[in-house]
């Protein structure tokens, strides 16, 4: 019989209960180490890009002519056009300052290109194909590992059992015989494995929340928690448009293929349509609406700074005024409006801001900016913090995993065994069942690992011996 069998059978009821919690832990790190591992490096590479490369063009700058105005939109607009033959517009970015550069989405023949025009000259200063850089492509791993519905559930899973794993940790780590305070500092005369636990227990404690606040975030994009749970109750329902003619086409048809552009809170809400009387006064009665007059009215209704404009897509599409700092528009999650024109008429059909949002909106417009280190440069370098200390935690769990591994044993996991006569855990069956309720598919993993473990592995001798 080895140590960790002897111990689990002869501990005492607390100590039992520590065990068993200690083997989730185990096993829940095993399973969410490489994806963590991957979600952390990733999302800082995307950070940092996103913040000195910039991803649509909104880092690049002019000179400023001298008592110079700039050039009409649709002027602007047919510079970029000229530099893409065959190619339709489909959307404007304005510049954060007058400074910046006019940026336009063109479409043609399928591909997207992003065109950097300089708002007083009309010259095209740069172009490339939209969402193909190195940002978009740490960006795919981070959303599905690049393997599309599979990552997506994958990763759902492992961001759902990083919840099991912060929780047990934190029951693993408080403090039994020393005062709470004591137990926030590590103790850095100890050495070897003793040291590693310290670091990790600590690091661990000082990052849980944050970690929490990034996981379910993060878990608000994926397909099962996100989509069909989250996202379906907490949209902003289109009934509070007084009287306009919806469309069949929802917002998150604005959306770039799997990348989010559209606030996290309307991308099921169906888009209004244009064609009828309906809504309220926008553009200037009797003038075209074009590009021009819509940029018109978003200033004088209050758009600031950076903001982009969505043209019309048919007969029935309508522009589209957007301002969110999922985006990178804006550093203030609070100024987040969306603002639909009728294409036809120039009336307003929809002005969506923050306040609108149901109160899991608004939670989640301020964040995902916040977990994707949007909100200035502080949100940047506490968010390269908690990266880093995800890192850390991956390799220190690994680390102490190794060091308790006997000396030449023969290969085996070395598991905390499951204490026998457990009694029944009533604290943590209550919140196995509410962390089973809330993420079904963390709750469908949990019951076959715990069939696994039951109905298999300590009824097969070899697996009992190496894994159990």
């Amino acid at each position: 019989m080895n140590t960790f069998s002897s111990g689990a059978e002869r501990a005492s009821t607390p100590s039992r209960f520590y065990l068993a919690a200690w083997r989730w832990h185990f096993y829940a790190g095993l399973f969410v180490i490489p994806f963590l591992m991957t979600l952390a490096v990733t999302g800082m590479t995307m950070m940092y890009i996103g913040y000195f490369d910039g991803r649509d063009g909104e880092n690049i700058t002019v000179a400023v002519p001298e008592n110079a105005r700039a050039l009409s939109l649709s002027a602007q607009a047919g510079a970029a056009l000229v530099s893409q033959p065959g190619g339709t517009i489909s959307e404007w970015l304005k510049g954060r300052s007058d400074g910046n550069v006019s940026v336009f989405r063109v479409g043609a023949d399928g591909t997207q290109t992003m065109v950097a025009v300089d708002p007083y000259t009309g010259a095209v200063i740069d172009s490339w194909e939209r969402r193909k850089g190195w940002y978009d492509f740490a960006d795919g791993i981070h959303s599905d590992l690049l393997l599309g519905t599979l990552g997506d559930r994958l990763l759902e899973i492992a961001a759902g059992l990083s919840i099991v794993l912060v929780v047990t940790g934190l029951y693993l780590w408080w403090p039994r015989d020393r005062s709470v305070l004591a137990a926030l500092v590590p103790n850095l005369a100890q050495t070897g494995r003793a040291l590693w636990k310290s670091l990790h227990a600590q690091v661990g404690i000082y990052v849980s929340v944050l970690l929490l606040l990034f996981l379910i975030t993060g878990m608000s994009w994926t397909g099962i928690w996100g989509g069909r749970i989250m996202q379906a109750w907490s949209t902003f329902p289109a009934e509070k448009w007084d009287a306009v003619p919806l469309s069949d086409s929802t917002h998150a048809s604005m959306n770039h293929g799997a990348v989010s552009d559209v606030p996290w809170a309307l991308e099921q809400t169906p888009m209004p349509a244009s064609g009828s009387q309906a809504g309220v006064e926008g553009t200037a009665p009797g003038t075209p609406v074009t590009i021009d007059s819509v940029d018109a009215l978003a200033r004088e209704i209050g758009f600031q700074a950076r903001y982009r404009i969505a043209f019309p897509k048919g007969d029935e599409g309508v522009w589209t005024i957007n301002q969110d700092t999922m985006s990178a528009d804006a550093e203030d999650p609070f100024s987040d409006r969306t603002v639909h024109v009728d294409r036809h008429t120039g009336r307003i059909l929809a002005n969506v801001a923050f306040s609108d949002y149901s109160l899991a909106g608004k939670a989640m417009a301020v964040g995902i900016p916040f977990h994707m280190g949007l909100m200035g440069l502080w949100n940047l370098m506490l968010n390269t913090l908690v990266c880093l200390s995800v890192i850390f935690l991956c390799v220190s769990g690994l680390v102490m995993w190794w060091l308790r591994r006997p000396k030449g044993a023969s290969f085996r996991v070395f598991a905390p065994r499951t204490p026998d006569n457990l009694p029944h855990w009533r604290g943590a069956m209550i919140l196995m069942l509410f962390l089973s309720l809330a993420f079904p598919l963390v709750g469908i993993t949990l019951l076959c690992v715990l069939a696994l473990d039951y109905l298999i592995v300590k009824r097969v001798p070899v697996l009992r011996r190496t894994i159990g």
